[in-house]
This record gives structure tokens, sequence and C-alpha cells, in this order.
């Protein structure tokens, strides 16, 4: 028998099978492999490309920071709302226009809808301490009370009182000066206190005065507004917004006096205005607070305005060329936390119009 026969012939067919397998196997792992490293290639690719290839050269990538003043890209509402604007701590306004000035600056702290909600009850205490025509500069300008009781109604209050305590007759005190008449022509109504207007109120804070009457309406409005005028005093040296709550103290206000400066800073710690107005179209720079002549009247055409009485006083002294702290009552009500006094230290919006 030669190599050939049957057995070697299947050998070698197996042998031919195996090599054909193994080509087929060599071929299908190169293009396995071959796939492998494109896919490989594109992924760094996709890695290495920059993010913004047609923003004129920018290499940031997509949604880094932008610098300040760039337009910031759509996120979420928190990301994207706008800051709450800060309200000035005291707002001053010069110009002719009664109404204006106040129109302006009541805009400046945010609008009469901040101050005078609809249906309110408002309480409004100018200075009303005697019978003297409004040129003597003794009681609050009566064009601004009107436009303050218009502008609390347009607001949407229900009723306006004007109340004050004067050391004369308050009828003829309110008459002369004007009040009375600027009151109801805006719709308002004058109260004439009496000793049943009056309660005790006792004050948890104080230094002197643990208690003592007061005007019940002032604790019973929804909205309280002080609207003194800037004078001179002998005793106080200045009257302004503080000074101004003696009008809603009742029983014998003489004893105030003494100790006056701890006091009125007793009496600031329970009454706290919502609005403080403080009229100086004109000022008394002498004979205060019941006035003179006219020679010691000047002009100012200013409203200085806030929500802080010692704040507002803090700048209403600079209309006499004095400081805050030439003021005793005003040094005790910054020790007290009641206000801040120091000018530099507050946010002043001041226009003249």
């Amino acid at each position: 028998m030669n190599g050939t026969g049957p057995s070697n012939k299947s050998a070698m067919e197996r042998r031919e099978f195996c090599r054909l397998i193994g080509c087929a196997a060599l071929v299908a792992c190169a293009g396995s492999l071959t796939g492998c490293a494109r896919a490989l290639e594109w992924s760094e690719n996709q890695h290495a490309q920059p993010a913004d290839v047609a923003g004129g050269g920018s290499t940031e990538p997509s949604g880094s920071v932008q610098p300040t003043g760039s337009v910031e890209p759509t996120g979420s509402a928190s990301e994207t709302a706008t800051p709450t604007p800060i309200s000035p701590d005291v707002v001053v306004r010069i110009g002719q226009d009664p109404a204006a000035r106040l129109a302006s600056a009541v805009a400046a702290l945010g609008g009469w809808e901040r101050f005078v909600k609809a249906g309110a009850r408002v309480v409004v205490k100018p200075n009303v301490l005697t019978g003297r025509a409004p040129e003597y500069a003794v009681t609050t300008d009566p064009d601004l009370l009107e436009a303050i009781i218009r502008s609390s109604y347009d607001a949407g209050a229900r009723e306006v009182i004007v109340l004050d305590r004067p050391t004369s007759s308050a009828r003829a005190a309110f008459e002369v000066s004007g009040l009375l008449a600027a009151t109801e022509r805006a719709g308002g109504s004058v109260k004439f206190l009496t000793d049943r207007n009056f309660k005790k109120v006792t004050i948890p804070n104080a230094r002197v005065l643990t208690e003592w009457p007061m005007v019940r309406d002032i604790f019973e409005a929804d909205t309280l507004i002080n609207v003194p005028i800037a004078k001179t005093h002998g005793m106080a040296v200045l009257t302004m917004s503080m000074k101004n709550l003696m009008g809603i103290l009742g029983s014998s206000r003489g004893q105030i006096h003494q100790s006056f400066a701890s006091k009125i800073c007793d009496v600031a710690t329970v009454v706290k205005p919502d609005l403080v107005v403080l009229d100086a179209r004109r000022i008394l720079t002498a004979h205060g607070p019941s006035g003179g002549s006219l020679a010691d009247v000047a002009e100012l055409n200013t409203l200085v305005v806030g929500t802080n009485m010692a704040s507002v006083d803090a700048y209403g002294t600079t209309l006499f060329g004095k400081q805050p702290t030439d003021l005793e009552y005003l040094v005790q009500a910054a020790e007290r936390g009641i206000g801040e006094i120091r000018l530099e230290r507050l946010l002043i919006d001041k226009v003249e119009m």
C-alpha cells in the first residue's frame, strides 16, 4: 500500500480546512481591530474638539462663568432673578412744588403702597404748636399736609385723621396755621383731643419714663405718619420728628423736659411711625419753637423723608449747620439702637428737582 490511501487523504483535507479557518479568523480579527482603532480615534477627537468653534476665537468651554457685564446664559429662576433694589435710609428732595417733592421722595422709598394699604386708617401727626401763619415756620406747611392726605387716599386709605396737642387753643391753632382748611380740602378730618383720647402706656425698655398717657389713635392706626417742621428749640436745640412726639403725650408734659433726652428716647421705643416727613420748606432759625419775626425764617424748599426718626433728624441737623452729635437725644437714640445717626453710614438719596 502506498501513502495515498484514504487515511492520508482525510488528514490532508483536515489540514486544509484548518488553514482556511485560520485565514478567515485572521481577516475577521483584523477588521475588528481596525474598528476598535477608529472608535478610539473618534473618542479622542471629540475630547480634543473646542466647545465653541464659531465664537470668534473663544476657547471657553460651554457653561463656564461669564465675565462681569456679559450676557448670562439662560438658567433657573433663582439664577436670573433681578436683585431687590436697596431702599435709601433718607431721601432729600429740593424743589418749588411741595406735592412734587413728596411724590418723588416717597417713590424713592417704594411708593405710597408700601405705607398705606387699601382700607387703612391713617393718622397724621403734624406740628401744630400754636396759632401762627405758615410763613412764620412755626407749624407744618399746610400744602405738604394736604398732599400727604390726598396721597394716602389715592393709595386706598379708608380715612385720614390729623391730630396734635397744641400748647394753645387747638381749634385756633389749626385754623390760623391753615392746617384745618388743608385737611378739609383733602377730605381728611382733624381730631381735637380731649382727656378721654389718651391711655396710659407702659414703656418696657425705658430708662426713665416707664409709663405715660399717650393718644390712643397712635396705637390703633394702620399707618402713622409723623410730619414735623424743622426749627430751633430753646431747650432741645432743634425740634424735628423725635421732639414732635411731645404732641401725642397727655398729662403735664412739662415734666418731660426734665431729663428730656432720655424720656423722648423712651417714648421713641414704643412709638415708631411708618413714615417720617420732615418739612423744611421753611425752617425757623431763631427764637424757636414759637418763633419771632420773618427774619427768623429761612426758605429752603426742602423735604427730608425716611422711616426712622433718628436718621431723618440726623440729616435734619445739617440744615442748620449742625451735626447729629450736637443733639443729646440723638446721641442717646444711637446708643440705644433706636436709629443710625452717623451720616456716613446712611444711604442718602438727594435730588434737586
